[in-house]
This record gives structure tokens, sequence and C-alpha cells, in this order.
């Protein structure tokens, strides 16, 4: 199979370099465009030198065009991976222009431009946010209804739907990946990341957002690279959703404490707060069906609570270097 050129928009952050070190491992060529608000290019340089470099926000138009001319004029670019996003859902609520500027905007110019390069394939990074707060017991499939309570998640959705149009207007093929939490190293932010820095600042105690009840799915990035390639490579869908996930309900807020504070410190006493989330446009509980993906022949290895547990060490180790 000839070696292809892979665009990774956001590929300096936590996933991102992730998804970098697989590509490479397959043999192909890899370029990343990233605004370092979150991403460091030492992690990339880490990786491999090879590994092409342009520090860009593609949230305007005028620095997206020639992001993208420089990177496909070194080589025509076969595949884009779009993972730019704030991820800072409290950010984007307290103030919206957030959400729309690094969410919704910096996927408005990808397609121009991948558009306007002629270029075939697009993979996105979706989230679980879309679907809002769980009613009931039934899990959420890629077919139900979407009601986001943040931003975040609203221009996840938005962008979704200028996706699915974009397939109808040209673009050959785009597949939709919608993430649980995701944890693992190099971490940049997320429950365990902050629990960590709180126990480094105050080892006798680890303050909690919310009442601990909070229960969500939860996934190594090393198992989410892996089913995103695993997609890339199986899905014969010109537009492809798929939750991806544990097979399980999640793990709730407290166990993650009990685990982070067992492993950085043991004797620190746990105090949680009063409301049932952490903040306004958290989402307290959530699971969703995998069975799509499952039916497609990829199953996770690890359960939420496996998940947590492996990547505590992980991130504890890299808060450290």
């Amino acid at each position: 199979m000839a070696s292809k050129h892979h665009l990774v928009a956001g590929g300096a952050g936590f996933i991102g370099v992730n998804l970098c070190r697989a590509l490479l491992a397959r043999g192909d060529r890899v370029s990343v465009i990233d605004n370092l608000s979150r991403g460091r290019e030492d992690w990339l340089q880490d990786i491999s030198t090879d590994i092409g470099f342009l520090k860009a926000d593609l949230a305007y138009e005028t620095a997206a065009k020639s992001a993208f001319d420089a990177v496909a004029g070194e080589q025509a670019i076969d595949e884009v991976w779009h993972l730019c996003a704030n991820s800072d859902i409290a950010a984007g609520v307290a103030d919206p222009k957030i959400d729309l500027r690094d969410t919704f905007l910096t996927t408005f110019h990808i397609l121009q431009n991948v558009r306007t390069q002629g270029i075939s394939r697009l993979h996105f990074a979706s989230t679980s946010a879309v679907y809002g707060e769980s009613a009931d017991a039934k899990p959420f499939s890629e077919t139900d209804q979407t009601l986001p309570i943040s931003n975040y998640g609203a221009m996840k959705l938005a962008s979704e739907a200028q996706i699915r149009a974009a397939v109808e207007s040209g673009l050959q093929r785009a597949n939709v990946f919608r993430f649980p939490n995701v944890i693992g190293p190099p971490a940049t932010h997320g429950v365990i990341f902050d629990f960590l820095h709180k126990l480094a600042s105050t080892p006798d105690r680890l303050d909690v957002l919310g009442n601990g009840t909070q229960q969500k799915p939860y996934l190594h990035v090393d198992e989410l690279v892996e089913a995103m390639l695993f997609i890339a490579d199986e899905s014969n869908a010109r537009y492809g959703l798929y939750n991806i996930g544990p097979r399980d309900q999640g793990v709730s807020v407290r166990e993650i404490a009990e685990i982070v504070r067992n492993h950085a410190a043991p004797k620190a006493a746990i105090v949680y707060g009063l409301e049932d989330r952490g903040w306004v446009g958290d989402v307290p509980r959530f699971y969703y069906s995998t069975s799509k993906l499952a039916d497609l022949g990829w199953r996770p290895r690890l359960s939420s609570a496996e998940a947590v547990a492996r990547a505590v060490p992980m991130i504890a180790a890299g808060l450290k270097a």
C-alpha cells in the first residue's frame, strides 16, 4: 500500500501526538498545524523529527488558507484529521465566543480548504457531549436525539452538521468520532490531571467539584487512536458516525478521586462539594452504546476503571518530568 500524507489539525495536543505516532508507525507522512494553545511542539519532536509542523490558528480564514497551502505545497494532502477545539468546557460557558472560534470556525475553515485542495477524506473528533444528559438508563446511540447542554457540545454538533453537508456537496468521505472522556499521557487537562495538580499543592486534601456521583465512560488514549484508525480503514460509509468508548456504564468521580489519592497522596482527605455536577454545562452522567463500532469489528480491552488505573501513574510521571 502506498504511503499517505496526513494533515493532523490540532496535532500537537494530547490526542494529536498519540495519533501522529500511530500514523508514522504505519510508514505514512504526517504534517501538523496547531496554534499551540494547549499543545506543544516538543511533544511532536520527541516522537520524530520527520513530522512537519506549522504554527497557525485555523479559526481565521487567511491563516487557515496560508497554512493549508504551505502543507499541500510540500506534498498533496490525502487525509485530514480535525482535532482542533476548545477543550475547556467551563470557559466556553463563561464566554461562548471561545467555542464559536476554536471549535466551529476551525471546522468551517478546514472544510473550505479541504474543498479548495481537493482532499478526499476528513476525520473529525466530535464528542459524547452532543447528546446532553442521560434522562434514563437507556444508552445513547448514534441515531438518538442530540440535546447538548454546553456551548462545547453545541459547536461540536454544529461542526458535525457542516461536515455532513460537505459530503453532499463534494467531500468524498468523512468519519465523525464521538469521543467519551479520553485519558492518558501527555495530559493537558481533565479530571486526573486536575486531581494530581491539586494534590501537588495540598497533599493533605483533595477538593472535588461536585458530590462525586458524576459517572461517565473513560477510554485510554491508546485505545481511542486504535479505534479511530480502525474506522478509517474499515468503514465504507461516505459519512461514518461512530460512538467510541468502553463497553461499560463508566466510573464515578468518587472512584477516580480515590484511585488518584491512593497513588499520589494516600493520607489525603477527599472533600466533596454539594452539587451533582462540577460546573454549568458539565454532564453529570451518561453512557452510550458502542454496538455500531463493535459490529464493524472493534472492541476495547479496558473497562473505564481499568483505563483510569492505567492512566493515573502515566499522567503522574509526565507531570514530574
